[in-house]
């Protein structure tokens, strides 16, 4: 979320956060960042971003850079023998200092990548986030056992490791000496490591789904992300350099998993801007924020995403939730509880997406995802019954696919647009007086077909659309389309609907990326539902009757001409060329 110049920072607990937050942010750009940068970097007012700084210049955990323009950098002793948090740093494998939890995932990132570039088998960012997954998941895999472990020994009981021990981390990947380095008379490597890793422990986990006593176990997860996944790092030389990396980082801590998590998303957002198809995989964060922010989900609901890609939507829905909702207030044991067991549920068909949201979302802080392996859009909506439903749906459907003739059958509007069935299902199973924020092309609004308009006129009758956010374009990154958000809440037909154009006053690419400042309004405005410039309301009585056509335009500013940089020209015209290019070839494959 954007905070707002006036939040308070006398609270310990926000302080520790904000601090990770800072320290976690400036490390990530290499220790030392000019003010502007930075405060982009963290999407915070100028105003809060000042008085944090503030706050750690007087705890001397940072410094006043040397850049004329204004900058900062980490203190010797944040950087050096201790982190921002108190914590001692830790020791690489090798038994060299290794830099502190504030500044070493970085450096392990780029490492690995530098290593996955020598294989022939990872050739996109897509492969370098697909295998940096699996194996960031078996080192945190064997942190959850040691802590499980502890947990179990102070309460004066047994604990039954989830993994037999040549399977463990410690036994296969990282044995340890005596005096805790590696031991690497023990330690596999070359062919060995990579027999194993293929012949042994793959096809151990990949077991454990049939083993697991229901879908929502940490077991089953592993045995559903190694199903999926194959080791493509071909080299067991490569593998054993990468292994080394990572098992000299620790992310115990809320500071350490909260800077893994901010380097982790921003590898998504790397691998979802490498094809035409972004979206599909990474919505931008302002806007999921923005649309939290509207949505408001509170303790005690249920949260989904039918689509839930690398599960954006269900982890800034747990930060929100987990700092107090838009009060801010404190969250009891049992809230925690709450929102870590019985609160977010998500569904996704692609294997590489379905890995990426549970790592995503451990990553997070939420220990076993409740995340489903599954084509949402095969279930039938005429089983539907209550205990189905969700207080709470935010989703970014993908658009533009299509679905076969059979799933089709599942919904009362048939198309074949899987945007459209996405919708009917988020209707369907949003619980009566449930709340919903869905991104979808703005064609929605106008298109003349039969589809489009029956699907209107179900929204406009079984739910109150109360709100349309209409994005520009550029919004998503590679995606060459214009998309607008609809809101809505279930139970009582429409009867007004407040749009805002989203205009942040200059074209947005990959060097302008949208960013909170530029929905900062909106989400003001929408309290209120107010008019202005930007927005204007419409009466569900001067909707047409026989098209529910939505489309409307600002009554109340200035129509202007947007005119696009050459860059975003250059860059839609590679992405038609890409489609055209595929459509060439399956008709080239059919004749």
């Amino acid at each position: 979320m954007t905070y707002a110049a006036e939040s308070p920072l006398s609270d310990a607990g926000t302080n520790d956060v904000l601090h990770d937050e800072f320290l976690g942010a400036l490390a990530a750009l290499g220790g030392s960042a000019g003010n502007g940068r930075l405060r982009e970097t963290l999407e915070w007012e100028e105003a809060h971003y000042e008085a944090v700084k503030v706050d750690l210049l007087g705890r001397r955990l940072i410094v006043n850079g040397r850049g004329r323009g204004g900058s900062v950098a980490l203190a010797e002793g944040t950087a050096g023998e201790t982190s921002g948090n108190g914590q001692p740093t830790t020791r690489a494998p090798n038994g060299s200092r290794a830099a502190s939890p504030l500044s070493s995932f970085e450096q392990a990132f780029r490492a690995i990548d530098d290593c996955l570039r020598k294989e022939a088998g990872c050739g996109t960012e897509l492969d370098y986030t697909e295998q940096t997954s699996w194996l960031l998941f078996l080192k945190y895999l064997d942190g959850l056992e040691d802590d499980k472990a502890a947990v179990a020994a102070l309460e004066g009981r047994s604990y039954t490791p989830i993994l037999e021990e040549p399977y463990r981390w410690n036994s296969w990947a990282a044995p340890k000496s005596a005096s805790g380095q590696l031991d690497h008379h023990a330690a596999l490597t070359g062919d060995d490591l990579r027999d194993f890793v293929n012949g042994r422990l793959f096809p151990y986990l990949e077991r454990f789904k049939q083993s697991a006593s229901g879908p929502n176990t940490i077991e089953y997860k592993i045995g559903e992300i190694f199903g999926e996944l194959r080791n493509k790092i071909s080299s067991g030389y490569n593998l054993r350099e990468i292994i080394d990396v990572i098992d000299g980082l620790r992310f115990r801590s809320q500071a350490e998993k909260h800077e893994l998590s901010m380097l982790y998303e921003e590898k998504i957002k790397r691998m979802g801007n490498a094809g035409r198809n972004g979206g599909e995989y990474y919505t931008p964060r302002p806007l999921i924020r923005a649309m939290v922010n509207v949505v408001n989900p509170q303790i005690g609901e249920s949260v989904y995403d039918p689509a839930v890609g690398s599960a954006g939507f269900l982890c800034e829905a747990f930060e929100f939730m987990r700092r107090g909702g838009s009060t801010g207030a404190e969250l009891s044991t049992a809230d925690l509880d709450t929102l870590q067991s019985r609160t977010f549920t998500g569904k996704e068909k692609k294997s590489l997406a379905y890995v990426i949201a549970i790592m995503n979302m451990i990553l997070h802080g939420i220990e076993a995802p409740k995340v489903l392996h599954t084509n949402t859009l095969t279930e039938n909506l005429s089983d539907v019954q209550e205990r189905d439903r969700f207080d709470v749906i935010l989703a970014n459907p993908p658009f533009g696919g299509s679905e076969r003739k059979e799933v089709q059958q599942n919904f009362e509007i048939r198309t074949g647009e899987t945007a459209f069935l996405f919708l009917q299902h988020s209707i369907r199973l949003l619980r009566g007086g449930g709340r919903a924020g869905v991104v979808i092309k703005n064609t929605f609004l106008s298109n003349s077909d039969n589809a489009s308009v029956a699907l209107r006129h179900k929204l406009l009758s079984d739910c109150s659309l109360h709100t349309v956010l209409v994005c520009p374009g550029g919004t998503f990154q590679g995606a060459g389309v214009k998309t607008v958000v609809l809101f809505f809440e279930k139970g009582a037909p429409t009867r007004k609907v407040w749009f805002y154009q989203l205009d942040p006053g200059r074209n947005l690419g990959k060097n302008a990326a949208l960013n909170d400042a530029d929905l900062a309004e909106f989400v003001s405005l929408q309290n209120t539902f107010a008019d202005s410039p930007k927005s204007w309301s419409l009466d569900a009585t001067s909707i047409d009757q026989s098209t529910f056509e939505l489309s409307s335009k600002n009554p109340n500013g200035v129509e202007q001409i947007a005119h696009r940089s050459p860059a975003d020209i250059m860059e839609e015209i590679a992405v038609l060329d890409a489609e055209s290019a595929e459509v060439l070839g399956r008709i080239r494959e059919i004749l």
